[in-house]
């Protein structure tokens, strides 16, 4: 009896363990992993279009021999002809400065001339009537 109660509590804790282990937050990805997960990315979706270009032309090769050798084929509909992906291109996004990403700077540090800043007004006491 008590061994069992033993397991339960011991499947309980590593069950908390490996959920605490799995809500765990990772460090944000340096700038050039970034820029090479995106460049992955476009070329796995290059291969993905690639693979359909070659797909697309096994198809119309098998359709146009099975019209050749069967005699009560229908003729082929007018479909879309296989789209050519090309060769594997990537240009990598621009990198904004820090002012069009979003970043501010505080007031008074922005990069304009000085004359264009206007210093805080003083406040006025009030009179008392």
């Amino acid at each position: 009896m008590t061994t069992r109660i033993i397991r339960s509590l011991a499947l309980a804790l590593c069950a908390a363990g490996v959920c605490t282990l799995a809500s765990a937050k990772l460090p944000a990805p340096s700038p050039e992993a970034a820029a090479k997960a995106a460049e992955a990315a476009a070329k796995t979706a290059w291969a993905g279009k690639v693979d359909n270009y070659k797909l697309c032309l096994s198809q119309d090769k098998v359709a146009a021999h099975y019209r050749k050798t069967t005699p009560s084929a229908k003729p082929a509909a007018a479909g879309a002809a296989c789209a050519d992906p090309g060769p594997f291109a990537y240009t990598p996004p621009a990198a904004k400065p820090a002012e069009a990403a979003g970043a501010h700077s505080p007031p008074g540090t922005a990069s304009s001339p000085p004359s264009t800043l206007v210093p805080a007004a003083a406040p006025t006491p009030a009179s008392k009537s």
